[in-house]
Parts: structure tokens; C-alpha cells; sequence
């Protein structure tokens, strides 16, 4: 057993700590030295991986957050072995934090991992010794960041009350905005999409109400991180900005972790996560029939089109969907003091966790046709009650 962890202590030294990946060869090579210690190799990477993940949720990361990173960064074995570590070390929780979303255990027991592990990934155990280290490597390089939520085991999140959109309502919210994007016509996307954000809108003030009259639970703000991921997360940070802001919620993006974090209270991150998600299906859609129509005229399909498109597409609905939600706070002005007391709440919140942003310069648009084709599927993408259309 001590042999085993020095030769496991000599390979992290090796591959975990170099500044390059000259190690990672020989870091392999001492964890696959011994054919017949495979199986114990594999329970002691198990149980060392298991600790590298629960430092990385203290350091304010949460699953999806370390696995945008690996899929990023690494490949597809690796980001199976990093949702294994992950299923590990979540087994010893009776609860997980809410968007926790790992994966459970597959294998009988940690000694049978390592031989399980090569069945499934059909490949040899240097390779596989390597690609657990390059996992670990990563994992034990993850930087200090906000968190956005109680940690797994954290008493506190038992005694947590969270007021979620109503299970019936979210069925009829999600169902609505699967019909907008399935179906190619811009009026019925317009009917179905209006409608699920009138209910949104209409459960954050029945909510902020409830709250400010004391028979609702008392809440505070709380927060989750969106993934904006390359291509084009420039006009998507911008686009979940805008969905975040009608939503009463703040976002801040960042850019080298591509995510945003966006601060609110529970049931409006709930609408944010599935307007911004099904936004972004349809300006995608519509940013490729634009294409194709572009290119039944003639023209070749170019990156600084699909640029264009959706920095028009993001721009247009901040302003659309920011007039629909002053629209329906100044429906019912009595609602006005509770709607303000949330708003205020969100913000302290927002200036807690980040007391420092700064502000980042967007790439300009600059292919005229995109910009006009964006605009022209924003305002087709009708998000609130009534609409006036906006001057061009």
C-alpha cells in the first residue's frame, strides 16, 4: 500500500506540477509500471481525483462549469473520466446542491474501476493513465472563483427556501417555447414566445407582491452560471445580458471561463435559463435561413456575416424585450414598490459578488446584410405583450 501512493505521489510530482507536458509520458509510464497493480492504480486515482473535485467546488466551481472547461481544453475520454470523479465524490452527499447535475456511479466498486474503465474506453491504460492526469492536471489548476451557491453537505442548503416557477406553469412555459422553436413560422414562433413570457412575467410579480406582503417565504437573491460559448459569445453574452435584465436579474460575463453569472432571485434565473436557451435556438435558425437565402443570391456564407447577425439579432431584442418589461411593471403600479424593493435586492447582490467589472468593447458588425437580416428576425422574435415596433 505505501508503495503504491509513492509511486502515485512520483507521478503526480512528474505530470501535475511541470509548467509543460514533458512529465505526463513519464507520470504514465509509473502508473502503468506494474500490469497486475492496475485495479489498486485505479481505486488511488479515484480516491485522489475525488479530492481534487471537492477543491474545486470550494474554490467556487460547480460541475458544469469544470466540464465546459475540459470539453474546451481537452476531449471527449476526458470529459468522461472528469464526470466520473465527479459521480465519486458526489456518492457520500445524501443531498446535492439544486443544478448540481452529475452523473451517478457505474462501476460496482472502486477496484473494478481501472479494468471498466479500459473496457469502455476500448484503449490501452498508458493512454488512459495519461488522460487522467492531463484531468487532474486541469483540476488542481482551477483559479479561485465567485460561487454561486451552497457547497455539496452544506447544512445551510437544506434549510434553504427557494420559490421556483410552479411546476404546472413550467411545463406550460417550456412546452410553449419547444413549439417556438420547432415551428419555421415567424407569426406562430411570435404567439407561442409572447405567451411564455407573459407568464413569466406575470409569476415575478405575483411573487415580488407575495414577498413584500410577508405571506410568501422569505428569500434573498441568489445566483447561476450560463455557459456563453465560442462561436460568436460576444453577441451571446449581449443576448443573455438583455434576457437577464427584463428578467429583473443582473449578468456578468466571463470571457476567459466562457460563462456568465447571473444574479436573482430563484424563479426569474429559472425564466432567464429558458428564454435566453430558446432565444438563442431561434436566432440560430434564423441567422441560417438568412444564410441560405443569402447564398441563393450569390453569396458565399462568411463568419463576419453570422457576426453581424447575431450582434443585430442580441441588440434589437435587448431593446424589445427591455420595453415589454417596463410595459408590464407599469401595468399595475400598486405592484411598483415590490418590484423596485427586488430590483434593489438583486443589485446589492450583483455589487457584492463582483465590486469590481469592467466594461468590454464589442467587435463591431460590420457586414451590412447581417446586421439588417438580425434586426429583421429580432423583430420577428416578438417577446412581450404588446409591441410597438421600435424606429429603425
Amino acid at each position: 500500500m505505501r508503495d503504491l501512493a509513492e509511486t502515485v505521489d512520483r507521478a503526480f510530482a512528474a505530470a501535475l506540477y511541470a509548467q509543460d507536458d514533458a512529465g505526463l509520458d513519464t507520470g504514465a509510464s509509473l502508473l502503468v509500471a506494474d500490469q497486475a497493480g492496475w485495479p489498486a492504480v485505479g481505486r488511488e486515482l479515484l480516491a485522489r481525483g475525488e479530492a481534487y473535485v471537492r477543491q474545486g467546488w470550494e474554490r467556487g466551481w460547480q460541475p458544469a462549469d469544470v466540464l465546459r472547461l475540459v470539453r474546451r481544453d481537452l476531449e471527449e475520454r476526458h470529459l468522461r473520466i472528469t464526470g466520473d470523479l465527479m459521480a465519486a465524490e458526489a456518492r457520500r452527499y445524501a443531498r446535492l446542491p439544486a443544478r448540481w447535475g452529475v452523473s451517478e456511479v457505474w462501476w460496482k466498486s472502486d477496484e473494478e474501476y481501472a479494468d471498466g474503465l479500459a473496457q469502455r474506453e476500448r484503449s490501452d491504460r498508458f493512454t488512459l493513465a495519461t488522460a487522467f492526469l492531463e484531468v487532474l492536471r486541469l483540476l488542481i489548476r482551477l483559479p479561485s472563483i465567485e460561487p454561486v451557491g451552497p457547497l455539496p453537505g452544506d447544512p445551510a442548503d437544506a434549510l434553504a427556501e427557494h420559490a421556483h416557477i410552479e411546476p404546472r406553469m413550467l411545463g406550460r412555459i417550456r412546452a410553449l417555447l419547444a413549439k417556438a422553436e420547432a415551428t419555421t413560422f415567424p407569426e406562430e414562433a411570435e404567439a407561442l414566445s409572447a405567451k411564455a413570457q407573459e407568464l413569466m412575467a406575470r409569476h415575478t410579480v405575483d411573487e415580488a407582491v407575495l414577498a413584500a406582503s410577508g405571506k410568501g417565504p422569505a428569500q434573498v437573491p441568489g445566483a447561476c452560471r450560463i455557459g456563453v460559448e465560442p462561436p460568436y459569445e460576444e453577441a451571446k453574452a449581449v443576448l443573455l445580458d438583455a434576457v437577464a435584465g427584463a428578467n429583473r436579474c443582473r449578468a456578468v460575463w466571463n470571457g476567459g471561463f466562457e460563462f456568465s453569472t447571473v444574479v436573482g432571485f430563484e424563479s426569474d434565473l429559472e425564466a432567464v435559463e429558458l428564454l435566453y436557451t430558446s432565444l438563442l435556438v431561434q436566432g440560430t435558425a434564423a441567422m441560417t435561413r438568412a444564410e441560405a437565402a443569402q447564398r441563393s443570391g450569390g453569396r458565399k456564407r462568411t463568419k463576419t456575416f453570422r457576426q453581424s447577425f447575431l450582434l443585430a439579432y442580441a441588440s434589437r431584442l435587448g431593446h424589445r424585450l427591455a420595453e415589454t418589461a417596463e410595459h408590464t411593471a407599469t401595468e399595475a403600479p400598486d405592484n411598483l414598490p415590490a418590484l423596485v424593493a427586488r430590483d434593489v435586492a438583486v443589485t446589492s447582490r450583483a455589487e457584492e459578488m463582483f465590486p469590481r467589472t469592467t466594461t468590454t468593447r464589442l467587435r463591431g458588425a460590420t457586414d451590412h446584410a447581417g446586421w439588417e437580416d438580425g434586426t429583421a428576425a429580432a423583430d420577428r422574435a416578438h417577446m412581450g405583450g404588446r409591441h410597438k415596433p421600435l424606429p429603425g
